[in-house]
C-alpha cells in the first residue's frame, strides 16, 4: 500500500504547477489547463483520504462530482474563449481590454 504522503506530495506538486501556469501564462487556453490541474489535485486529495477509510465512499463520490463540474466548466470556458477569439482575434488575456464594446 502506498503511503498517503506520496499522494499528498503529488497533489501539492500538481496544485503548484497549476498555480504557476495560471500566474505566468498569457494564453487563455493554457490558463484553463492550469485550472484543470488544480481541480485534479483536489480530486487526488479526495481519493487519497477516502482510501484510508474504505467504509465511506464520500471522497470518491465527491471526486466524481468535481470531475463532472470540471468537464462542464471546461466546455463553457472553451466556448467563451472561442467567442472572445472571434471578436478580438486573440486568445491572449492581456490584449482583451473592452468587453462591453
Amino acid at each position: 500500500m502506498i503511503p498517503i504522503a506520496h499522494y499528498l506530495f503529488l497533489s501539492a506538486a500538481l496544485f503548484g504547477i497549476g498555480l504557476v501556469i495560471i500566474i505566468t501564462k498569457k494564453n487563455a487556453i493554457v490558463v484553463l489547463m492550469g485550472i484543470e490541474l488544480i481541480l485534479n489535485a483536489a480530486n487526488l486529495n479526495l481519493i487519497a483520504f477516502s482510501q484510508y477509510d474504505p467504509t465511506l465512499i464520500q471522497g470518491q463520490s465527491f471526486a466524481l462530482f468535481v470531475i463532472i463540474i470540471a468537464a462542464a466548466e471546461a466546455a463553457v470556458a472553451l466556448a467563451i474563449i472561442l467567442k472572445v477569439y472571434h471578436f478580438y482575434n486573440t486568445s491572449v488575456l492581456h490584449e482583451v481590454h473592452n468587453l462591453g464594446d
